[in-house]
């Protein structure tokens, strides 16, 4: 089955979906870390993506044995990712996928484990989202628990007044992916390009860039 047929909503993740904002997530957290002579990389933090910062900083610290709580170390990163924030760029091909499939008539919203204060403060110099007509985030109050789980995933669908089964996720994370399945959705997986895409065998579709999907979603 065509991976858009018979789909009226498409949700997106926005780190490393729609914001290049994942590097910015490293390059903070090695901010943090230099401290304490330690390196976050892609092994770890593939198996951090998508979750909530407080379960991201807990896994971290006790895979790096960093003397820290997880509070501790949101404090330090904060103020760091506060700054880089507030000029995060589009990923390339993200701006115009999003007005394509407005065009198309799909219904477009945004789940995001990141809180709506940081939400806002990433989407600053960003008015292409407000083609979105839904953004559902971390500490929005249908969502119990984070990815994997499904709520931010069922949340939007809510919200989008649109079925499960008629929505169709765009995800860069393996968490993501298992929790869009979770939700009764489909889910095409938008990988980072130093990640195998056979680590996302399980979506319904992998692609390697925004410009592919959009071809894919053309009539």
């Amino acid at each position: 089955m065509h991976v858009f047929r018979q789909i009226e909503a498409i949700i997106f993740d926005m780190d490393g979906v729609l914001l290049d904002s994942e590097r910015l997530y490293t390059e903070a957290t090695n901010e943090v870390l230099r401290e304490f002579g330690k390196v976050f990389d892609w092994p770890l933090k593939i198996e951090l993506m998508g979750r909530s910062p407080v379960e991201s900083a807990r896994i971290l610290l006790e895979r790096l044995e960093v003397p820290l709580t997880p509070a501790e170390f949101l404090e330090r990163e904060r103020p760091i990712l506060e700054r880089l924030f507030r000029n995060v760029s589009a990923m390339q091909g993200a701006p115009e996928l999003v007005s394509a499939l407005t065009r198309r008539g799909y219904k477009l919203g945004i789940a995001t484990s990141s809180s709506r204060r940081t939400f806002e403060l990433k989407r600053l110099n960003h008015d292409w989202f407000s083609m979105f007509s839904v953004v559902v985030c971390g500490d929005h109050e249908g969502v119990k628990a984070f990815k994997p789980a499904p709520d931010i995933f069922l949340a939007a669908a809510s919200e989008l007044g649109v079925e499960p089964a008629r929505c169709l996720v765009v995800e860069d994370s393996l968490a993501g992916v298992e929790a869009a399945q979770s939700a009764g959705m489909r889910v095409v997986a938008l990988p980072d390009s130093a990640l195998d895409p056979a680590r996302y065998a399980a979506a319904d579709l992998v692609v390697q860039s925004h410009d592919q999907l959009l071809f894919l979603a053309l009539p």
